[in-house]
């Protein structure tokens, strides 16, 4: 039909008919056109694992293709890449917040750097246990780590809040982290316990997408312990410069 005068014309008049075979839909993603190509895993395996084993093989055959070919990686690898990039995104202003809450709780920077060289340090432990059980390091791990420093910060606090106490009752600085190291030690040991029995089952029986967070999180709660009782006293210490009494 004419969009200008509404008559109908024959449409040998205007294009010539052939019979040929064609795709039955032509599918494109951002106007470009594309090839699909799903697969299933088998059990026990994750979409990382997997990921790291064909890439190599296809990159190698991307670089024998013609010019203007290129390859995506979609579905799990695709959706963790965006939930990564979405922790990341709002993860500064998280520590942000958590840096001024610790400012305002302690109204001390020695304190609050205290608490936050504490965290890295806590996290090695999480890398050991991803190491030791071969878990794969994919987005559930990154989500344990976040969990994880949240613990390392709560455990950080209580046990510096009570050396501020014992100080205040007049003790000495040896005596205020013995003393404060001695009646958190059972809380803190408790609390780590309980997490890591919760954790258990998820991380035994969990499956490769919990796994990883559940390994996380236990090895860096058990790395994290020894650093709350040991390494945060130290560097209350030395930011302080408390003087330990000689014996006689």
């Amino acid at each position: 039909y004419s969009l200008s005068t509404g008559r109908s014309v024959p449409l040998r008049q205007i294009a010539r008919l052939e019979f040929r075979s064609g795709v039955a839909k032509v599918a494109r993603r951002d106007r470009k056109r594309v090839m699909t190509v799903k697969c299933d895993l088998v059990p026990g395996r994750t979409a990382t694992e997997v990921l790291d084993q064909i890439e190599p093989k296809i990159a190698a055959l991307v670089k024998k293709w013609p010019s203007g070919y290129e390859v995506e990686y979609g579905g799990e690898f695709e959706e963790n890449e965006k939930a990564n990039q979405s922790i990341m995104a709002q993860l500064p202003i998280s520590g942000f917040i958590i840096l001024m809450l610790l400012v305002w709780q302690f109204n001390s920077i020695r304190k609050t750097l205290i608490i936050l060289i504490t965290v890295p340090m806590g996290l090695i432990g999480a890398i050991l246990g991803l190491f030791l059980t071969g878990s794969a390091f994919g987005f559930m791990s990154m989500l344990g780590m976040v969990a994880l420093a949240g613990i390392v910060i709560n455990n950080a606090i209580v046990l510096i809040d009570r050396i501020q106490q014992e100080i205040e009752e007049g003790r000495s600085g040896q005596e205020a982290i013995v003393m404060a190291a001695q009646k958190r030690f059972r809380p803190i040991l408790l609390t780590t316990i309980t997490t890591l029995c919760g954790l258990l089952p998820l991380a035994l029986q969990g499956g490769p997408l919990w796994e990883s967070m559940a390994w996380t999180i236990i090895g860096g709660l058990l790395f994290a312990t020894v650093l709350t009782l040991g390494y945060v006293p130290v560097l209350y210490s030395l930011f302080f410069k408390l003087k330990f009494e000689k014996k006689k």
